[in-house]
């Protein structure tokens, strides 16, 4: 088993509670880390062995396009995608942050994680 990370991923997007929040939009970061089996990429050095982190980031850019109201909405969605899109993926952890939040005061940003496992089979 091996993890994977994106880290540092930013997007201009258009989430919020606010209607307006969702009119101008506002900067976005999220950080994707999966844990997976990495022995065979290691041992043959072939793309198809390992997850393709193009197809991560594209995973993650899709669903940053679609508004949310929550980001524990928007960070939930990111995981069902990546376990639905990427069967040998076993765990999932997301953290998204948003910039600058309207929250009265200053704050650099607002952040969520959330982590799931693939449910495994019931004995």
């Amino acid at each position: 088993m091996g993890q994977i990370a994106l880290e540092g991923l930013e997007f201009f997007a258009f989430h919020g509670y606010y209607d307006e929040e969702q009119k101008i939009g506002n900067k976005y970061g999220v950080d994707l880390k999966v844990r997976t089996n990495l022995y065979r990429a290691g041992a043959t050095d072939k793309l198809p062995e390992t997850v393709n982190y193009e197809l991560l980031y594209k995973l993650v850019y899709e669903e940053m396009q679609a508004p949310a109201r929550l980001l524990e909405h928007l960070a939930h969605r990111i995981i069902d995608r990546v376990l639905h899109d990427l069967p040998h993926v076993q765990r999932v952890e997301v953290s998204v942050s948003k910039f600058n939040p309207p929250l009265g005061g200053i704050c650099h940003r607002a952040r969520v994680t959330l982590k799931r496992k693939r449910p495994g089979p019931v004995l």
